[in-house]
């Protein structure tokens, strides 16, 4: 389809970032786990999973739209189903964020790991309608959607490595050097 492929250059850049920052989540994982004071896995589920599924959001919503369709019913369906999905999903980071014990979320946490998120997956759920009624409009707020969610994940990766640093050099200036005391 035409317009799809108008699209492409968009769909590659914005699924080849995706797939790379997915995989630098695994590196960020890997450092994480040396942490003398581990998080709790309900923090981990609460603040670390959904940025690598917003991630992986973004990668499919770029291979789904790059993919030669011959008819815009099932895409529609797809984005839809995506953009449902990913809204209940962050219903329950919300819970999870509130729930889990080694961190308080801030306003700022509420925003990017919660409402924002929320926001763009509904926005994905309705430019997935939009595409069988109003193309144009449809791949426009689906392409904003998903430069969004990128963002956001990006901002959340930053914002949890900033923290873990800080916190492990608070927890290292803490810790006396071997063989003396405080």
């Amino acid at each position: 389809m035409v317009p799809l492929r108008d699209w492409g250059s968009f769909y590659v850049i914005v699924g080849s970032a995706a797939a790379a920052l997915i995989g630098l989540q695994f590196v960020a994982m890997a450092l994480v786990a040396d942490l003398p004071r581990p998080a709790s896995n309900d923090t981990l589920e609460a603040f670390g999973t959904p940025t690598t599924m917003h991630f992986s959001a973004c990668l499919f919503v770029a291979a789904v739209l790059s993919a030669p369709w011959r008819s815009l019913a099932f895409l529609a369906l797809m984005l839809g189903a995506l953009g449902a999905a990913g809204f209940v999903y962050s219903l329950i980071i919300a819970r999870r964020a509130r729930n889990q014990p080694d961190y308080q979320p801030v306003l700022e946490d509420w925003m990017f790991h919660v409402i924002l998120p929320a926001i763009v997956y509904g926005t994905i759920a309705v430019g997935g309608y939009l595409l069988r009624a109003d193309l144009a409009r449809g791949l426009v707020a689906i392409a904003a959607a998903t430069l969004t969610l990128m963002f956001i994940a990006i901002h959340n990766v930053w914002d949890t490595v900033t923290y873990l640093v800080v916190l492990r050099k608070e927890e290292h200036a803490a810790t006396p050097p071997a063989g003396e005391e405080r």
